[in-house]
């Protein structure tokens, strides 16, 4: 099997790595999360004129037809810059809903608003007593004539701030925790009854609690079949993996980089750190724990870009596992080797620690999916 990637996939890797480096300073995220708005939209246009946001959609939404390799391409290359931009939610998340939820109109016409980052979009899937559970939707969907009338919350829904629109998922039928019965339906951020209550996280990210209130949405509104939502739900929960498990790659990469030139340069005793044999195994271990990533990184890539969706889950499963084991070695590690510094806001490595922590974190952690790839055939 062919691992190397296609001449465009090199550039727009290589370009994106030189706009990052040129534009987008630690110092110059640290700015923008400490901003009112939290993020970038001058970046947010770079990258729809680089093409970022149309490299991994289909034509059919004004997209370059990629797959999932373009989007762990370009993920890794966020996840060394620890770039905090939307772009998971609404060109993964909410792209891969669209992309195999949609009619034709709401591909092309949702779509076109993705590719050119005129409109950022944000999947509202889940609900705080659901755990890590897509299914558990206690979010209703009552029909009113022509139109539906939503009620319940969603929790954590990352992008919120900065989003135009919402995905949510809410049940139309069955019970709370049935994988038959949930539609998914695209609201306007401005839609009388929504009201969200935003807020930055820990790793510098912004989020929104959804409260829906008597929230009326057409017909029109409904992505795919109703009460139909679920299948479409988990491919993108698997696609969304396998893309922060490139972002993760991305952000351990530079966490080994930065703590084997911290023990070069740091001395004690009078020799550099890096000299000391029990530091050198753990630099060791870190090393062994990026690479065991990387592997499981890219073949949760490649099958998000097969049509199987049992080895895509499997594969997904499987990496968020890896990855989550990874990203503690390496990011404890990191911690230990920098002392108490690397606990600090002004050093990086503290930021890189704290997002690898969030992903670990992010569409279930290491014993859920542990437990997910136990139950499959």
């Amino acid at each position: 099997m062919d691992f190397d990637f296609t001449d465009e996939q090199k550039m727009m890797r290589d370009g994106l790595s030189r706009l990052i480096a040129q534009k987008y300073t630690f110092e110059d995220r640290h700015k923008a999360v400490a901003s009112k708005t939290g993020w970038r939209p001058d970046l947010w246009a770079e990258f729809a004129e680089m093409g970022l946001m149309m490299a991994p959609l289909p034509e059919e939404m004004g997209g370059l037809s990629g797959d999932a390799i373009d989007a762990m391409i370009i993920m890794e290359e966020f996840g060394k810059g620890l770039v905090i931009e939307p772009y998971l939610q609404s060109v993964i998340c909410a792209g891969s809903l669209i992309r195999n939820a949609g009619n034709d109109t709401q591909k092309a016409e949702l779509g076109e608003k993705i590719t050119s980052g005129e409109a950022i979009f944000a999947p509202a899937i889940y609900e705080a007593e659901g755990r890590f559970n897509p299914a558990f939707v206690a979010t209703s969907a009552k029909k009113n004539g022509s139109d539906y009338l939503l009620n319940g919350n969603k929790a954590v829904v990352f992008g919120g701030p900065m989003s135009d629109s919402f995905i949510v998922s809410a049940r139309a039928s069955g019970a709370t925790s049935d994988e038959t019965g949930i539609s998914l339906f695209v609201v306007n951020k401005d839609q009388t009854g929504l009201t969200t209550q935003n807020y930055t996280t820990v790793d510098g990210l912004q989020a929104s609690e959804l409260f829906l209130e008597d929230v009326a949405v057409s017909g029109a509104s409904v992505l795919g079949e109703v009460g139909g939502a679920f299948a479409h739900i988990e491919q993108m929960r698997d696609h969304a993996i396998a893309a922060i498990c490139a972002e993760a790659v991305g952000l351990m990469t530079v966490a080994n980089a930065q703590t084997i030139e911290y023990a070069k340069t740091r001395k004690q005793f009078g020799v550099p750190i890096s000299s000391f044999q029990v530091l050198q195994h753990a630099m060791v271990n870190m090393l062994i724990a990026l690479e065991e990533a990387k592997s499981m990184a890219l073949l949760a890539a490649i099958e998000c870009a097969g049509d199987d969706a049992k080895a895509r889950a499997k594969a997904c499963a499987a990496a968020k596992v890896k990855i989550g084991q990874s990203a503690r070695i390496i990011g404890q590690n990191a911690i230990q080797i920098h002392g108490g510094m690397g606990m600090t806001n002004e050093l990086a490595i503290s930021h890189y620690f704290k997002r690898l922590t969030m992903i670990d974190a992010q569409f279930g952690n290491v014993d859920y999916h542990m437990r997910r790839y136990g139950e499959m055939d």
